[in-house]
């Protein structure tokens, strides 16, 4: 919900005055092990499916819940399941949201695997897909098959990639710099994408009215501030969620002006300020992106995830900058004036719009926090 950057208008200076950042920094432990995962990447694990799966648990997904886990069948195969406890009932009720994560991460893995010569042979929900929402069954087996399939350019993005929650640039966005990322997608999803500014300025509105419904919904603003590591040593300890790290965030929730009771309070300082944090992000929109099905299913919801994954590693390639704004996506109740307005928007002639993204030109990022290959393997 909130970036690191937008806090300093908080607390951030009094945590400073109190403590010193640079001093405080000295006293909290390093973001370098909560993002270990991203420099031990395809360092070599001894089986090509590990060597594989290092890529994959780098992907995207809704809250940075990381809620995979995987077992090792034989000598060839990969069963992926859900922590179910990683679900997120308030803002994705019907379990859409994660199941495209699941999309994006299975989608890594291919492009990892085809990197060392083999081919992922996917089998998406072999017990049945689950309806109305993901329960214990398979989310994929995969197969690793040696040969019979070429590197994929987009490999080289992975470790740069990024979601960048953070104002863009005040530079036009072209038709030809949009035109790569939406280009090629897997079916049968369609992609969108525009930087003319009366249509951003009508999603642009759309964009904010949503995340307001989100923000002053008790229970779906709980369950983020929930999930929200508020400083290193939070960050580090359960290195996922969503990551409010770094000397200021840190300083600011030791002197107890950066905490989960002041984020949810209304009238406090954190809470007030978030209006005008996500007011001048969207302000700072110069082009959105989004990405539709036809029909909504657990394997049309995967192959949105491999469609957006795709979407952000172009986008990496290009110099481009992608955000998820989900909010008017969400299937809760409060949320539908503005869902069924950017289906009106984006899909008139019916469909599920499955993504809808911010994009421009924005500032280099620190990569999110990720648990630990080992964390997520189980034993059969």
């Amino acid at each position: 919900m909130v970036s690191r950057r937008k806090f300093l208008a908080i607390g951030g200076a009094g945590a400073l005055v109190v403590l010193g950042a640079g001093a405080y920094s000295l006293l909290t432990p390093s973001m370098s092990r909560a993002r270990e995962p991203w420099r031990k990447a395809g360092q070599g694990f001894g089986d090509p499916r590990l060597n594989a799966l290092s890529f994959a648990i780098l992907a995207p997904n809704p809250h940075n819940r990381q809620p995979w886990e995987f077992t090792l069948v034989g000598e060839d195969a990969i069963d992926v399941r859900i922590d179910l406890d990683k679900r997120l009932p308030e803002t994705d009720p019907f379990n859409r949201q994660i199941t495209i994560g699941f999309g994006c991460m299975i989608e890594l893995l291919r492009i990892a695997a085809a990197q060392q010569g083999f081919d992922a042979q996917i089998d998406p929900f072999p017990d049945g897909e689950g309806q109305p929402l993901l329960d214990a069954g398979r989310i994929a087996r995969i197969r690793l098959v040696p040969g019979g399939v070429r590197p994929d350019p987009l490999f080289e993005s992975i470790l740069a990639r990024r979601s960048v929650k953070e104002p863009y640039a005040d530079r036009p966005v072209s038709n030809a710099d949009l035109a790569p990322l939406i280009a090629g997608l897997p079916e049968p999803v369609q992609g969108g994408a525009t930087g003319v500014p009366e249509r951003v300025t009508a999603l642009r509105e759309n964009a904010m009215r949503a995340w307001t419904i989100e923000y002053e919904t008790d229970a779906t603003r709980r369950e983020s501030i929930d999930l929200m590591r508020i400083g290193n040593d939070a960050a580090v300890a359960r290195p996922d969620g969503i990551d409010l790290a770094g000397p200021v965030m840190s300083a600011g929730h030791a002197v107890g002006l950066v905490t989960k009771d002041a984020l949810d309070t209304p009238g406090t300082t954190a809470f007030e300020s978030g209006y005008d944090m996500y007011q001048s992000m969207i302000d700072a929109t110069p082009a959105f992106v989004w990405l539709t099905t036809q029909t909504n299913t657990r394997t049309d919801q995967l192959a949105a995830g491999a469609a957006w994954v795709r979407l952000n590693l172009a986008a990496t390639q290009a110099g481009l900058a992608v955000h998820p704004w989900s909010q008017a996506l969400q299937e809760f109740p409060e949320m539908a004036g503005p869902y069924k307005e950017i289906h009106s928007l984006l899909a008139p002639e019916g469909g599920t719009v499955q993504m809808f993204a911010r994009a421009g030109f924005g500032p280099a990022v620190d990569a999110s926090p990720r648990w630990p290959l080992e964390a997520k393997l189980t034993d059969a």
